[in-house]
């Protein structure tokens, strides 16, 4: 993955030469950076990658227990809900008990869920399973829990990209389970690919270890209340996490729906699956650059941009029919701009608030994001069930992405307090 000999230099410009141990200490803390940015980001590629499959069960386990897409929207979204809402509970305690417990127990939750899924049989154990249980294990395998960890690994002038490197691991996986998912769907039916995504979940378990600790205290909020409060006290909080909400809409809209959405304009099945894996794959590329940008240039003009671009990617989509072509472009679109808001949003928040209780803080934020996906997945399957067609969801999609760049202007790019 590009970016990963940015951090072999950190022990040469750390070291001194008058003395040994400083130089054993550098090469320790090197060793401890680069070992948590590519542990993290082995577990958010599962985590992840094995979230951007759920649209491709959409059509196999509705025709074998002869479920309709509203039915799979409502979980998938409930699912998005439920990882919102417990990203706070799990940022508490990953900041007071330490990230390894709360992503081993993610880890096992999101195993649980999936082989629950497996096994559901009627709507209520699909919407537990794939909704509650895999939304809780998302909360403690994926982006407000792993990122604070990361960032606390490494030094200031290398946080924004090693952020970068973590969630292009988010879409690299997109990019590698996805077309593993359908080809298991193809030759194993959906039932041995879903054991399959559950043993990948399980193999995450054990990569918790590798990431374990807590923060401590610089200076920053000496209390998680008073951390919580001058954050939502703070005007430039909210601009962050509504944009995020955005966020939410298009990709959680797009990851379900896609799939259906592509077999609906006469295209094949796998169009639509490998459509999601080229989004993840010119992901790793912009959500990598959106990191390493984002320590160079300004975070708030850079998120704007990249909100103010992905209303090109849906215009394409509504101007023109759909072609393999067409599809394939919007996709590589797409991909570039489709995670990088999370190091930028994220790193935004590390800044300004400190990271102390980053954790506590992106979990709120990204509870903003999720309720944008519950939105975005549950309006296109009512939009779909009453009108035959995702027009409309794909209209206010273009709505919000301007919407979400005006909203990234007023934020104040300092540090807020005592924060640090």
């Amino acid at each position: 993955m590009p970016g990963m000999a940015d951090f072999h230099n950190m022990a040469q410009r750390r070291q001194t030469t008058t003395r040994d141990k400083p130089t054993v200490m550098s090469n320790t803390a090197e060793a401890v950076s680069v070992r948590t940015i590519v542990v993290g980001t082995v577990v958010v590629l599962l985590a992840m990658g094995v979230r951007a499959t759920f649209g491709l069960f959409m059509q196999p386990m509705g025709l074998a227990h002869g479920w309709g897409r509203e039915l799979f929207s409502f979980a998938f979204a409930l699912q998005n809900l439920v990882w919102g809402v417990s990203c706070i509970f799990m940022g508490i305690m990953a900041d007071r008990y330490g990230s390894g417990r709360t992503i081993a127990l993610g880890a096992l939750l999101y195993f649980l869920g999936m082989l629950g899924t497996r096994y559901a049989a009627d709507a209520f154990t699909l919407c537990f399973m794939s909704g509650v249980v895999v939304g809780l294990g998302q909360a403690g395998t994926t982006f407000p829990v792993i990122l604070p960890v990361i960032a606390r690994a490494v030094p200031p002038a290398y946080r924004s990209t090693a952020m970068g490197i973590a969630s292009a691991g988010g879409s690299l996986g997109q990019f590698l389970v996805v077309p593993s998912g359908q080809l298991a769907i193809t030759h194993m039916d959906w039932t041995g690919a879903l054991w399959l995504l559950s043993l990948m979940m399980a193999a995450a378990l054990p990569l918790a270890w590798f990431l374990r600790g807590k923060p401590q205290g610089h200076g920053g909020p000496q209390t998680l209340g008073f951390a919580v409060r001058q954050a939502l006290m703070h005007p430039s909080f909210h601009f962050l996490s509504w944009s995020y909400f955005v966020c939410g809409f298009h990709t959680a809209f797009i990851t379900l729906h896609l799939p259906a959405f592509v077999t609906d304009a006469g295209l094949n099945a796998s169009h639509g699956a490998t459509a999601i894996a080229l989004i993840g794959l010119f992901n790793v590329l912009g959500s990598f650059y959106a990191g390493k940008l984002g320590g160079r240039f300004s975070k708030k003009w850079l998120l704007a941009g990249l909100y103010g671009l992905r209303a090109f990617g849906i215009i394409l989509v509504l101007a023109v029919p759909l072609t393999p072509v067409v599809l394939y472009l919007f996709a590589a679109w797409m991909g570039l701009f489709w995670l990088g808001t999370v190091p930028l949003t994220q790193g935004l928040i590390g800044e300004i608030y400190g990271l102390r209780f980053a954790a506590t803080l992106s979990g709120i934020a990204f509870l903003c994001h999720q309720v944008g996906s519950f939105i975005g997945v549950w309006l296109g399957g009512y939009v779909y069930a009453h009108t035959g067609s995702y027009n409309g969801v794909w209209w206010v999609g273009l709505a919000l992405a301007l919407v979400a760049m005006l909203l990234c202007l007023p934020v104040r790019e300092r540090v807020v307090g005592a924060a640090a």
